[in-house]
C-alpha cells in the first residue's frame, strides 16, 4: 500500500528528531558555524584549556551531525521515491565531508603531545577528567598515526582506495546475468535474490536446477572476481602495514582490544566439535529421505512454516512475555518505546527492504520492520529491540563521548532477544509442527552463524597469509582452498558439489577485513547469556550492567560484567551444547 494508508500508530514517529523543515534547517546552519570554529586550532600547542575547548567543540558539532545523519537516512527509508528527501540526505553528506575536512588535523595534533602532559592538564583543568577515557583510547592509537604529511596523503587518496566493494557489489548484483532453468518441465527465472528461495525449495529438482545455474555463472567469471578480491586483500594488508600493524588482522584485533586467541580460540572449538555439525547434516539427510545429501539440500525446510501467522499485535505481546526474563525496568523501556512509536511496522511502496536499529545519542533508537506475519517477522521485530534496547540503556547511562558500543559487541543483546524468544514459543507451544519448525530455525541459526563464518574466516585468513607471503591468489587457488575448507565443514553426511569452489565469489563479507568471525563470538556470547539467564545463575541487573557500560570498558570487559569471557574455551564451546541440545531435542519430537 502507500504510505499513508498506513495506519500512523504502525509507523515511527520521526518529529520527535525535527517537528519542522525549519528546526532540521537550524541544526544544519549551526553546524557549519561550528565546524569554522575548528580554524582557531589548526596551529596551536594545546594547554589544558584548549584541549577541553576543542574535545567539547568535536563533540558538540558530532552529536549534532549524527542526528541530522539519522534523520535523513531514516525520512529516505521511508519511501525510497521522494526526491527532496535523497535530495536532505545528499546535503548532510556533505556536511560530514566538510566536517571531516575540518578536523583531519585535531588528533594528529594532540597525539604530538606526550600523554604526561594529559596526565598534568587533568590537574589543571578538571573538567578534561570527562574525556579521560576517550584520550586513552586516542593514545593507544599514537604509534599507529602518521605524520601531518604522511595523514594528509592517506586523506587525500582515500577517495581512490576502497572501491574493490563497489565493483565487487555491481558486477554481482547489476552486471551478472543468470539465465533461466528448467525443473519437472517448468522454466525459472533466476538472479541473486530469487535463488535464496529456489535454494530452500521443497522440490529438490529446483533446488538443483538453482545451484548448478548460479554457479555454472560464476564459474564464468572467477578471474574478475578472484582479481577484485585479491586486489582487497592487498589494499587492507598495505594499508595496516603502512599503519604499523603486522597485518590486517592484527589490526582488525588491535581496534577491538583483542588478542589474536580469542579468534583462535573460536576455531580451535570449531574445528574441535565439527562432529555436532556433521550429525545435523546427517539429521537433514534422514529426515529429507534422501541417499545422498548433496550441497544444494542443506539448505532445505525440515518443517513447513507456511500454516504459522504472528500478527504484529499478537507478536508484541509474545516478545514481551519471552524478554520477562530481563526484568521489569528492561520490560517497562521496551513497552513504553512501542508506544512512543519506535518501530516503523509495515512494508509500504517505495520503502526500504529489510529491518534495522538506528539512531543517535538525541534520537529514539528506531526500528525498521516490513512485517509481514511470519515467524521470522516476530524474530526480527525480538533482535532489532534487542538492539534498541542496548542502545536505549547505552546513551541514557553514559555522556555523549561513551553512549555508543564497540562493534565486536553489537549482535549481543539482539541475538539474546531472538534465543529468548525462541525458547519462550517452544516451551509455550502445543502444536508439534510449530516447535519443530522454531528449533529448526535455532539450529539453522547455529550452523549458519557459528559454523559457516568461522568456515568463513578461515579462508579469509589463509588468503591472507597468501598475501603477507607475497604468494599467488588466482581464482583457481582460491577456489580449491574454498573446496577444501567445506569439504571439512560439511563432513562425510554431504556431496561436496565441485561447484561450490566458486562461492566465495557470492560472499560480500570478503571485503570487511576480519569481520564475519564476530558473528560466531556474538552468538555464543548470547548462547551463554541466555542459558545462564534462564537457569538463575546470572542476575538480570548484571545483563544490564552490560548494555549500560557503552564505550567506557573494553569490549571483553564489558562482556565479563554479563559473566562471559572470550578468551576462553567454554563460552564457544557451551554455545556448541546449546546446537548439540537443539539437534537431540528435534530428534526426541520428530520420531517420537
Amino acid at each position: 500500500m502507500e504510505r499513508e494508508n498506513v495506519d500512523v500508530k504502525y509507523q515511527w514517529d520521526l518529529s520527535k528528531i525535527y517537528d519542522s523543515l525549519d528546526a532540521f534547517r537550524k541544526d544544519i546552519n549551526l553546524v557549519k558555524i561550528k565546524i569554522k570554529e575548528f580554524a582557531k586550532f589548526k596551529d596551536i600547542k594545546y594547554d589544558e584549556n584548549s584541549l577541553y575547548e576543542v574535545l567539547t567543540l568535536g563533540m558538540d558539532t558530532s552529536r549534532i551531525t549524527q542526528k541530522l545523519e539519522v534523520y535523513t537516512s531514516l525520512l529516505c527509508d521511508e519511501d525510497t521515491r521522494i526526491n527532496k528527501n535523497q535530495e536532505l540526505k545528499e546535503e548532510v553528506n556533505n556536511l560530514v565531508s566538510d566536517y571531516t575536512k575540518a578536523t583531519y588535523f585535531v588528533d594528529v595534533n594532540i597525539l604530538k603531545l606526550d600523554y604526561k602532559d594529559i596526565e598534568t592538564f587533568y590537574k589543571k583543568n578538571n573538567k578534561l577528567k570527562e574525556y579521560e577515557i576517550y584520550l586513552k583510547e586516542m593514545f593507544r592509537y599514537k604509534e599507529h598515526t602518521l605524520s601531518d604529511k604522511e595523514e594528509k596523503l592517506l586523506a587525500d587518496l582515500s577517495k581512490a582506495l576502497g572501491n574493490n566493494y563497489d565493483t565487487y557489489e555491481l558486477l554481482k548484483d547489476s552486471d551478472l546475468v543468470f539465465p533461466s532453468f528448467m525443473a519437472n518441465g517448468k522454466e525459472y527465472p533466476l538472479d541473486g535474490n530469487k535463488y535464496s528461495l529456489y535454494i530452500e525449495d521443497d522440490d529438490r529438482e529446483v533446488r538443483k536446477g538453482a545451484f548448478l545455474t548460479l554457479y555454472g555463472v560464476y564459474k564464468q567469471y572467477k578471474n574478475v572476481f578472484a582479481n577484485l578480491i585479491n586486489a582487497n586483500v592487498k589494499e587492507e594488508e598495505s594499508l595496516a602495514k603502512i599503519r604499523k600493524y603486522d597485518n590486517a588482522i592484527d589490526e582488525s584485533l588491535y581496534h577491538d582490544e583483542l588478542d589474536i586467541k580469542v579468534h583462535d580460540n573460536l576455531v580451535s572449538v570449531i574445528r574441535d566439535n565439527m562432529n555436532v555439525l556433521h550429525d545435523y547434516y546427517g539429521l537433514k539427510k534422514q529426515v529429507l529421505k534422501l541417499d545422498e545429501l548433496h550441497l544444494y539440500d542443506v539448505y532445505a525446510n525440515l518443517v513447513n512454516n507456511a500454516s504459522f501467522k504472528y500478527p504484529f499485535d499478537e507478536a508484541k505481546e509474545t516478545v514481551i512475555k519471552a524478554l520477562n526474563v530481563l526484568g521489569e525496568d528492561y520490560i517497562k523501556i521496551l513497552k513504553q518505546g512501542i508506544n512512543d512509536r519506535w518501530i516503523d511496522v509495515y512494508p509500504n511502496k517505495g520503502k526500504r527492504t529489510g529491518g534495522y536499529s538506528s539512531g543517535s545519542y538525541d534520537t529514539n533508537p528506531y526500528i525498521l520492520l516490513n512485517y509481514q506475519e511470519k515467524y521470522d517477522d516476530m524474530s526480527t521485530l525480538a533482535h532489532e529491540l534487542g538492539h534498541s534496547m542496548h542502545s536505549y540503556y547505552t546513551r541514557h547511562n553514559n555522556p555523549y563521548q561513551y553512549g555508543h558500543y564497540a562493534i565486536f559487541v553489537a549482535e549481543v543483546a539482539s541475538t539474546v532477544n531472538e534465543l529468548l524468544l525462541a525458547k519462550y514459543v517452544i516451551n509455550n507451544s502445543n502444536n508439534k509442527e510449530e516447535k519443530l519448525f522454531i528449533i529448526n530455525r535455532m539450529m539453522e541459526l547455529f550452523r549458519a552463524t557459528i559454523y559457516r563464518q568461522t568456515m568463513f574466516s578461515e579462508f579469509e585468513r589463509k588468503i591472507s597469509n597468501k598475501v603477507n607471503h607475497d604468494e599467488p591468489l588466482t581464482a583457481d587457488i582460491l577456489s580449491d582452498i574454498y573446496y577444501n575448507l567445506n569439504k571439512d565443514y560439511f563432513g562425510d553426511n554431504v556431496i561436496i558439489d565441485d561447484e561450490i569452489r566458486y562461492e566465495w565469489e557470492r560472499i560480500p563479507h570478503f571485503y570487511y577485513s576480519f569481520y564475519v568471525y564476530k558473528y560466531a563470538t556474538g552468538l555464543s556470547a548470547a548462547a551463554s547469556i541466555v542459558t545462564r539467564l534462564l537457569d538463575g545463575s546470572l542476575m538480570p541487573e548484571d545483563y544490564l550492567a552490560f548494555l549500560k557500560c557503552g564505550k567506557t570498558k573494553s569490549p571483553l570487559d564489558s562482556l565479563k560484567l554479563a559473566g562471559v569471557d572470550l578468551t576462553k574455551k567454554a563460552v564457544i564451546e557451551d554455545a556448541i551444547k546449546m546446537f548439540s541440545s537443539l539437534i537431540d531435542d528435534f530428534k526426541k519430537i520428530y520420531f517420537e
